[in-house]
Protein backbone atom coordinates (compact mmCIF):
# COMPACT_ATOMS: atom_id res chain seq x y z
CA UNK A 1 0.00 0.00 0.00
CA UNK A 2 1.95 2.78 -1.40
CA UNK A 3 -0.68 4.77 -2.46
CA UNK A 4 -2.36 7.13 -0.01
CA UNK A 5 -6.11 7.23 -1.75
CA UNK A 6 -5.59 3.41 -2.09
CA UNK A 7 -4.80 2.52 1.71
CA UNK A 8 -7.85 5.07 2.40
CA UNK A 9 -10.18 3.09 0.36
CA UNK A 10 -9.19 -0.10 1.83
CA UNK A 11 -9.35 1.22 5.37
CA UNK A 12 -12.79 2.72 5.05
CA UNK A 13 -14.11 -0.31 3.23
CA UNK A 14 -12.86 -2.39 6.39
CA UNK A 15 -14.39 -0.14 8.82
CA UNK A 16 -17.24 -1.08 6.73
CA UNK A 17 -17.77 -4.49 5.99
CA UNK A 18 -15.65 -5.78 8.72
CA UNK A 19 -16.81 -3.84 11.46
CA UNK A 20 -20.41 -3.09 10.05
CA UNK A 21 -19.59 0.92 11.05
CA UNK A 22 -22.98 2.84 9.49
CA UNK A 23 -22.63 4.90 6.38
CA UNK A 24 -22.54 8.61 8.07
CA UNK A 25 -19.68 7.04 10.82
CA UNK A 26 -17.28 5.76 7.26
CA UNK A 27 -17.99 9.07 5.80
CA UNK A 28 -16.98 11.38 8.89
CA UNK A 29 -13.63 8.28 9.21
CA UNK A 30 -12.93 9.64 4.81
CA UNK A 31 -13.84 13.23 5.73
CA UNK A 32 -11.35 13.58 9.15
CA UNK A 33 -8.95 10.98 7.72
CA UNK A 34 -8.56 13.07 4.06
CA UNK A 35 -8.18 16.10 6.33
CA UNK A 36 -5.06 14.43 7.84
CA UNK A 37 -3.26 13.21 4.85
CA UNK A 38 -3.43 16.99 3.51
CA UNK A 39 -1.87 18.14 6.33
CA UNK A 40 0.88 15.86 6.03
CA UNK A 41 0.98 16.86 2.52
CA UNK A 42 1.23 20.43 3.46
CA UNK A 43 4.24 19.59 5.64
CA UNK A 44 6.49 17.32 2.75
CA UNK A 45 5.79 14.65 4.83
CA UNK A 46 5.36 11.03 3.45
CA UNK A 47 1.80 9.91 4.26
CA UNK A 48 3.37 6.34 6.30
CA UNK A 49 5.97 8.93 7.90
CA UNK A 50 3.70 11.45 9.66
CA UNK A 51 4.75 11.07 13.71
CA UNK A 52 3.56 12.91 16.84
CA UNK A 53 4.73 15.91 15.93
CA UNK A 54 3.24 16.47 12.70
CA UNK A 55 -0.38 15.02 14.53
CA UNK A 56 0.30 17.54 17.22
CA UNK A 57 0.43 20.66 14.57
CA UNK A 58 -2.60 18.70 13.04
CA UNK A 59 -4.88 18.74 16.04
CA UNK A 60 -3.07 22.37 17.02
CA UNK A 61 -4.31 23.37 13.53
CA UNK A 62 -7.93 22.10 14.23
CA UNK A 63 -8.21 23.71 17.57
CA UNK A 64 -7.09 27.38 15.67
CA UNK A 65 -9.89 26.73 13.19
CA UNK A 66 -12.42 27.20 15.78
CA UNK A 67 -13.20 23.58 15.94
CA UNK A 68 -14.11 22.53 19.71
CA UNK A 69 -12.73 19.60 21.95
CA UNK A 70 -15.81 17.22 21.04
CA UNK A 71 -14.89 17.73 17.22
CA UNK A 72 -11.04 17.34 17.87
CA UNK A 73 -11.45 14.09 19.25
CA UNK A 74 -13.57 12.71 16.68
CA UNK A 75 -10.94 13.65 14.65
CA UNK A 76 -8.00 12.08 16.70
CA UNK A 77 -10.24 8.64 17.20
CA UNK A 78 -10.61 8.47 13.51
CA UNK A 79 -6.47 9.10 13.11
CA UNK A 80 -6.13 6.50 16.16
CA UNK A 81 -7.84 3.79 14.87
CA UNK A 82 -6.50 3.99 10.92
CA UNK A 83 -2.64 3.56 12.42
CA UNK A 84 -3.98 0.76 14.74
CA UNK A 85 -5.22 -0.54 11.59
CA UNK A 86 -1.70 0.25 9.45
CA UNK A 87 0.13 -1.09 12.60
CA UNK A 88 -1.62 -4.43 12.40
CA UNK A 89 -1.69 -4.86 8.46
CA UNK A 90 2.42 -3.76 8.86
CA UNK A 91 2.24 -0.50 6.78
CA UNK A 92 3.52 1.26 9.73
CA UNK A 93 5.85 0.51 12.67
CA UNK A 94 4.23 2.75 15.21
CA UNK A 95 1.38 4.64 16.23
CA UNK A 96 1.85 8.43 16.93
CA UNK A 97 -1.57 8.57 18.62
CA UNK A 98 -0.54 6.52 21.47
CA UNK A 99 1.06 9.66 23.23
CA UNK A 100 -1.45 12.00 22.56
CA UNK A 101 -4.21 12.88 24.71
CA UNK A 102 -7.65 13.67 23.47
CA UNK A 103 -9.14 16.90 24.70
CA UNK A 104 -11.39 16.55 27.82
CA UNK A 105 -15.09 17.12 27.13
CA UNK A 106 -17.74 18.29 29.09
CA UNK A 107 -21.16 16.37 29.40
CA UNK A 108 -23.71 18.90 27.95
CA UNK A 109 -27.39 17.66 28.69
CA UNK A 110 -29.75 16.88 26.43
CA UNK A 111 -31.82 19.36 25.08
CA UNK A 112 -35.74 18.33 25.77
CA UNK A 113 -39.39 19.81 25.59
CA UNK A 114 -41.93 20.07 28.26
CA UNK A 115 -45.06 17.39 27.75
CA UNK A 116 -46.52 21.12 27.02
CA UNK A 117 -44.65 22.15 24.24
CA UNK A 118 -44.41 18.80 22.79
CA UNK A 119 -48.37 18.58 22.38
CA UNK A 120 -48.28 22.26 21.06
CA UNK A 121 -45.56 20.62 18.75
CA UNK A 122 -47.78 17.67 17.37
CA UNK A 123 -50.72 20.15 16.90
CA UNK A 124 -48.73 21.98 14.30
CA UNK A 125 -49.64 20.01 11.26
CA UNK A 126 -52.61 20.48 9.10
CA UNK A 127 -54.02 17.17 8.84
CA UNK A 128 -56.58 17.35 6.23
CA UNK A 129 -54.05 17.25 3.98
CA UNK A 130 -51.74 14.11 3.00
CA UNK A 131 -48.73 16.04 3.62
CA UNK A 132 -49.91 17.50 6.84
CA UNK A 133 -51.54 14.11 8.10
CA UNK A 134 -47.75 12.34 6.60
CA UNK A 135 -46.00 15.20 8.69
CA UNK A 136 -48.06 14.66 12.30
CA UNK A 137 -47.45 10.80 12.05
CA UNK A 138 -43.89 11.52 11.22
CA UNK A 139 -43.65 13.53 14.70
CA UNK A 140 -45.68 11.64 16.38
CA UNK A 141 -43.36 8.80 15.30
CA UNK A 142 -40.59 10.25 16.64
CA UNK A 143 -42.02 11.34 20.04
CA UNK A 144 -43.50 7.95 20.73
CA UNK A 145 -40.71 5.88 19.84
CA UNK A 146 -37.76 7.50 20.18
CA UNK A 147 -35.82 6.60 16.75
CA UNK A 148 -33.37 8.78 15.51
CA UNK A 149 -34.01 10.55 12.44
CA UNK A 150 -31.93 7.94 10.07
CA UNK A 151 -33.86 5.08 11.19
CA UNK A 152 -36.99 7.25 10.52
CA UNK A 153 -36.11 7.85 6.82
CA UNK A 154 -35.21 4.67 6.16
CA UNK A 155 -38.28 2.78 7.11
CA UNK A 156 -39.81 0.33 5.34
CA UNK A 157 -44.19 -0.91 5.96
CA UNK A 158 -43.17 -4.12 6.68
CA UNK A 159 -41.25 -2.79 9.72
CA UNK A 160 -44.36 -1.66 11.59
CA UNK A 161 -45.84 -4.46 13.03
CA UNK A 162 -49.21 -2.92 13.70
CA UNK A 163 -51.05 -5.38 15.31
CA UNK A 164 -48.16 -5.78 18.31
CA UNK A 165 -47.93 -2.31 18.16
CA UNK A 166 -44.13 -2.43 17.55
CA UNK A 167 -41.57 -1.05 15.14
CA UNK A 168 -37.97 -2.71 13.71
CA UNK A 169 -35.22 -0.66 12.94
CA UNK A 170 -31.81 -0.77 12.17
CA UNK A 171 -29.88 1.99 14.11
CA UNK A 172 -25.86 2.43 14.27
CA UNK A 173 -23.79 -0.02 13.10
CA UNK A 174 -26.64 -1.51 11.45
CA UNK A 175 -27.80 -2.79 14.52
CA UNK A 176 -31.96 -4.34 14.51
CA UNK A 177 -33.69 -3.32 17.64
CA UNK A 178 -37.82 -3.89 17.76
CA UNK A 179 -39.30 -0.86 19.35
CA UNK A 180 -42.64 0.24 21.05
CA UNK A 181 -44.73 2.46 19.51
CA UNK A 182 -47.10 4.42 21.26
CA UNK A 183 -50.90 4.01 20.73
CA UNK A 184 -51.24 7.22 18.92
CA UNK A 185 -48.10 6.88 16.75
CA UNK A 186 -49.48 3.76 15.40
CA UNK A 187 -52.84 5.47 15.23
CA UNK A 188 -51.69 8.21 13.10
CA UNK A 189 -49.38 6.14 11.15
CA UNK A 190 -51.74 4.09 9.73
CA UNK A 191 -54.15 6.88 8.96
CA UNK A 192 -51.41 8.20 7.04
CA UNK A 193 -50.36 4.75 5.58
CA UNK A 194 -53.96 4.60 4.86
CA UNK A 195 -55.41 7.75 3.52
CA UNK A 196 -52.38 10.13 2.34
CA UNK A 197 -49.35 7.60 1.58
CA UNK A 198 -51.58 6.80 -1.62
CA UNK A 199 -52.18 10.32 -2.54
CA UNK A 200 -48.44 11.60 -2.25
CA UNK A 201 -47.65 8.65 -4.35
CA UNK A 202 -49.98 8.81 -7.36
CA UNK A 203 -49.41 5.50 -8.51
CA UNK A 204 -45.52 5.54 -7.94
CA UNK A 205 -44.02 3.08 -5.30
CA UNK A 206 -41.17 2.99 -2.94
CA UNK A 207 -40.17 0.65 0.01
CA UNK A 208 -39.87 3.63 2.10
CA UNK A 209 -42.84 4.51 4.48
CA UNK A 210 -42.68 7.97 4.50
CA UNK A 211 -42.39 9.66 1.30
CA UNK A 212 -42.56 13.50 -0.42
CA UNK A 213 -45.13 15.11 -2.75
CA UNK A 214 -43.03 13.78 -5.64
CA UNK A 215 -43.49 10.36 -4.15
CA UNK A 216 -39.63 9.70 -3.14
CA UNK A 217 -38.32 9.00 0.44
CA UNK A 218 -36.70 11.86 2.50
CA UNK A 219 -33.65 13.00 4.02
CA UNK A 220 -32.41 13.58 7.30
CA UNK A 221 -31.89 17.53 6.43
CA UNK A 222 -35.60 17.78 5.29
CA UNK A 223 -36.87 16.09 8.05
CA UNK A 224 -34.23 18.95 10.47
CA UNK A 225 -35.83 21.41 8.38
CA UNK A 226 -39.55 20.20 9.14
CA UNK A 227 -39.13 20.03 12.28
CA UNK A 228 -37.53 23.17 12.61
CA UNK A 229 -40.18 24.68 11.27
CA UNK A 230 -43.11 23.33 13.41
CA UNK A 231 -41.34 24.53 16.17
CA UNK A 232 -41.29 27.75 15.28
CA UNK A 233 -44.94 27.94 14.55
CA UNK A 234 -45.47 26.32 18.04
CA UNK A 235 -44.01 28.91 19.40
CA UNK A 236 -40.81 27.32 20.89
CA UNK A 237 -38.28 29.82 20.36
CA UNK A 238 -35.23 27.53 21.16
CA UNK A 239 -33.65 25.55 18.13
CA UNK A 240 -35.43 22.18 18.06
CA UNK A 241 -33.96 19.16 15.91
CA UNK A 242 -35.56 15.71 15.22
CA UNK A 243 -32.95 14.54 18.14
CA UNK A 244 -34.85 16.73 20.21
CA UNK A 245 -37.74 14.38 20.28
CA UNK A 246 -35.66 11.64 20.41
CA UNK A 247 -34.23 13.35 24.18
CA UNK A 248 -37.91 14.60 25.45
CA UNK A 249 -38.99 10.69 24.82
CA UNK A 250 -36.97 9.21 26.82
CA UNK A 251 -36.65 12.04 29.36
CA UNK A 252 -40.47 11.74 29.19
CA UNK A 253 -40.48 7.87 30.30
CA UNK A 254 -38.20 8.17 33.05
CA UNK A 255 -39.75 11.60 34.70
CA UNK A 256 -42.84 8.79 34.26
CA UNK A 257 -41.17 5.97 36.31
CA UNK A 258 -39.79 3.68 33.22
CA UNK A 259 -37.20 1.59 34.22
CA UNK A 260 -33.35 2.89 33.03
CA UNK A 261 -32.26 -0.52 31.24
CA UNK A 262 -35.93 -0.77 29.30
CA UNK A 263 -34.99 2.92 28.25
CA UNK A 264 -31.53 1.99 26.90
CA UNK A 265 -32.88 -0.95 25.06
CA UNK A 266 -35.30 1.33 23.25
CA UNK A 267 -33.01 3.67 22.10
CA UNK A 268 -29.99 1.18 20.95
CA UNK A 269 -27.84 2.34 23.27
CA UNK A 270 -24.93 0.39 23.48
CA UNK A 271 -23.85 1.86 27.36
CA UNK A 272 -25.93 2.06 30.05
CA UNK A 273 -23.49 5.59 30.49
CA UNK A 274 -25.15 6.99 27.63
CA UNK A 275 -28.42 6.81 28.52
CA UNK A 276 -27.79 7.83 32.17
CA UNK A 277 -27.18 11.17 31.28
CA UNK A 278 -31.34 11.33 31.30
CA UNK A 279 -31.78 10.94 34.97
CA UNK A 280 -30.13 14.53 35.53
CA UNK A 281 -33.06 15.86 33.83
CA UNK A 282 -35.21 13.96 35.78
CA UNK A 283 -34.14 15.28 38.84
CA UNK A 284 -35.96 18.55 39.13
CA UNK A 285 -39.41 16.32 38.58
CA UNK A 286 -38.37 13.94 41.33
CA UNK A 287 -37.99 17.18 43.59
CA UNK A 288 -41.66 18.32 43.00
CA UNK A 289 -42.95 15.47 43.50
CA UNK A 290 -41.54 15.32 46.70
CA UNK A 291 -42.21 18.39 47.63
CA UNK A 292 -45.63 18.09 46.39
CA UNK A 293 -46.67 14.34 48.00
CA UNK A 294 -43.90 13.99 50.96
CA UNK A 295 -45.76 15.13 54.28
CA UNK A 296 -42.74 17.17 55.22
CA UNK A 297 -42.57 18.26 51.40
CA UNK A 298 -44.41 21.63 51.83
Amino acid sequence: MNDAAAALEEYLHHVAVERGLAANTVAAYRHDLAAWLDHLGDCGCRWQAGGIDELRSHLDGLHGAGLGARSIRRHLSAVRGWYRYLVHEGVVASDPTERIEAPRVGRTLPKVLTVEEMGRLLDQPAVARPHGLRDRALLEVLYGSGLRVSELVGLREEAVSWEGGFIHTRGKGGKGRLVPASAPALDWLERYRDEARPRLLKGRTTPVLFVTARGRGLSRQWVGRLVARYARAAGIARPISPHTLRHSFASHLLEGGADLRLVQQMLGHADISTTQIYTHLTRGHLRQLVERCHPRGR
